[in-house]
């Protein structure tokens, strides 16, 4: 029902029109008073929306409404301060693209050592000069001392009935990042990096090449049922494990607490 309102709505000359300096085209067109209340109807039946991107936005946002009602504690509800903007996609709609990592050393270990390290959790393979994409779940690619290489994770470096053990940011987490090169917290460590799926293998070729970085890992992306599997378990993902496309515009839409 949302998707036919929606698509009645957009056969007419969108309120906004422009193409963003990134090459990316942006159409906004403004829901007019029967088709809000409309559409108000239809959210109202769906028992639940994800958080797929902004969890400390969403948090940030709740709490400043939080301090708004200390300062107005005969506060309605309706007051604006009670709600953020929010984006809201169909999962159909709605593309996961990989998110990638790329580290400045390789802990004091050769190009060599490193590689036999991580033969004790991977299968190996060199692949060449050109880019290696996963194709499957626990496929990585790796680039390193101007060479690709397949890895594949050996059984018993995850757990596919976990939502989040099975996720390749955790093998590489607990496998490589943290026992390998020492990254104990990703979040906060200056020596790694992360590299959105969106600007291709050859920015971690170019990170590298550079002198940069010291080598890149190329993830298989997360699917949409490991993304809602994992936020029906209660679980969150783990920082930087999914790059979602279309992005809607910072600044297009602006909602005031005033």
């Amino acid at each position: 029902s949302l998707d036919r309102i929606v698509g009645e709505i957009v056969k007419y000359i969108p309120e906004y029109d422009f193409v963003a300096v990134d090459g990316i085209r942006h159409e906004l067109w403004v829901v007019q008073d029967k088709n809000v209340q409309n559409i108000v109807d239809e959210f109202a039946k769906i028992p639940a929306t994800y958080v797929a991107d902004g969890h400390h936005r969403t948090a940030a946002a709740a709490l400043v409404g939080q301090d708004y009602r200390k300062e107005n504690p005969k506060y309605t509800g309706e007051e604006a301060f009670n709600f953020f903007l929010a984006v809201h996609f169909p999962d159909n709609q709605l593309s996961i693209f990989d998110y990638n990592r790329v580290v400045k050393d390789l802990n004091g270990f050769s190009v060599e050592k490193f590689l036999e390290e991580l033969k004790k959790v991977f299968s190996v393979s060199l692949h060449g000069k050109s880019p290696l994409k996963p194709a499957k779940l626990h496929e990585f690619g790796l680039y390193l001392a101007g060479n690709w290489y397949k890895l594949h994770a050996l059984p018993g470096t995850y757990n596919d009935n976990d939502p989040i053990g099975v996720l390749d940011v955790t093998i590489l987490s607990q496998h490589v990042l943290d026992p390998i090169l020492g990254i104990k917290n990703q979040r906060t460590d200056k020596r790694i990096d992360f590299v959105g799926g969106i600007r291709s293998l050859g920015e971690l070729e170019k990170r590298v090449d550079s002198g940069e970085m010291a080598v890149a890992f190329a993830l298989y992306p997360v699917s949409m049922k490991q993304l809602i599997d994992i936020a029906d378990s209660g679980e969150i993902m783990p920082p930087k494990t999914t790059w979602f496309e279309p992005k809607l515009r910072s600044g297009l839409v602006v909602h005031s607490l005033k």
